[in-house]
């Protein structure tokens, strides 16, 4: 269906109602006029009123419900407890495992030439209260390997009391210099042990050298001084005291004894096939009243070299 324009409709009533009023007084024209007003007033009023909308139904927000986090479980820390250290097997003394150096071949310093091989042997006093049996070792522990193992079955079995030897097969460094290897004991439970009151390691000392012509010589001059008796005064006191002379190699040593009060013993030769160490002595008598001023003894050695070998100091008292 056509529609027909509200504005044309609207022109052509007032166009009537003018035509109409031609004929009639100042006020019906009057009226007329504002009727007609009045007509166009409400129809263009009710053109520019707008289209009702439906409203919109609002959503009413709803509350938003925050997932719940699970709580991680606490966990309490336990104190981190520092593992044991390892027990001398056969029990918890300290008296266990001890051991005493008795004696030992290839003395410090020996010479060497470049790539030999040569036995070292260690005799060993097993003074601790502890058997030791086949389940010990003997290990290196540091310095110079020398061509060893590190580890060594034990030679023999040792009760308290008892000396063995322990013996193992080294090989000289190709290199000219001096060198020298530390062992200690090891019991089953891992713990390691050396000898005398410092737990001192074991030890092999060797000078390696490709000289044609070697000098060999005394090393090394150790003393130690027994009293008899140990305690008191009695009419005598002997004092003996001992040497051990140690070379490098094959060598005769001329030497002899010096003391403090300007008396001296007569020279002797020592022979030496092979490094080795030789233990000499000489005895020092004080009779009872005899002056408590300290007193030494020394060895003087002639040849190969002319030197004093170092100072052993005593002192006479009645305490010993």
């Amino acid at each position: 269906m056509t529609r027909v324009p509200i504005t044309l409709l609207l022109f052509t009533l007032i166009g009537v109602l003018l035509l109409a009023a031609c004929g009639t007084s100042d006020t019906d024209r009057a009226l007329v006029e504002t009727a007609v007003a009045q007509t166009v007033e409400a129809r263009l009023t009710q053109e520019a009123a707008p289209t009702p909308t439906q409203p919109v139904a609002s959503a009413t927000p709803t509350s938003v419900v925050s997932p719940t986090l699970p709580v991680p479980p606490t966990v309490t820390p336990t104190a981190t407890i520092p593992p044991t250290p390892p027990q001398p097997s056969g029990g918890a003394s300290a008296d266990c495992l001890r051991a005493n150096l008795i004696d030992e071949t290839v003395p410090d310093g020996t010479i060497v030439r470049p790539g030999e091989k040569f036995y070292k042997t260690w005799y060993v006093k097993n003074s601790g209260t502890c058997p030791w049996d086949s389940s010990y070792k003997f290990v290196f522990w540091s310095g110079d390997l020398m061509g060893g193992a590190y580890v060594y079955d034990f030679p023999q079995p040792a009760i308290p009391g008892e000396t063995i030897p322990i013996s193992i097969e080294l090989t000289a460094p190709q290199e000219n210099g001096s060198y020298r290897g530390y062992w200690r004991i090891q019991a089953p439970s891992g713990v390691t042990f050396g000898v005398g009151e410092y737990d001192e390691s074991l030890w092999v000392d060797i000078v390696v050298s490709d000289s044609e012509t070697i000098e060999y010589g005394v090393t090394s001059v150790t003393y130690t001084v027994v009293r008899d008796p140990a305690f008191g005064c009695p009419t005598n006191v002997r004092y003996t005291i001992y040497a051990t002379i140690t070379t490098n190699g094959p060598v005769d040593v001329t030497y002899r004894w010096i003391k403090s009060d300007d008396t001296e013993t007569k020279k002797k030769t020592l022979t030496f096939t092979e490094a080795d160490s030789q233990t000499v002595s000489v005895t020092w008598t004080l009779h009872l009243g005899a002056s408590t001023n300290p007193r030494w003894v020394a060895i003087y050695e002639f040849s190969p070299q002319q030197r004093e070998w170092g100072r052993q100091w005593f002192t006479y008292d009645c305490g010993g």
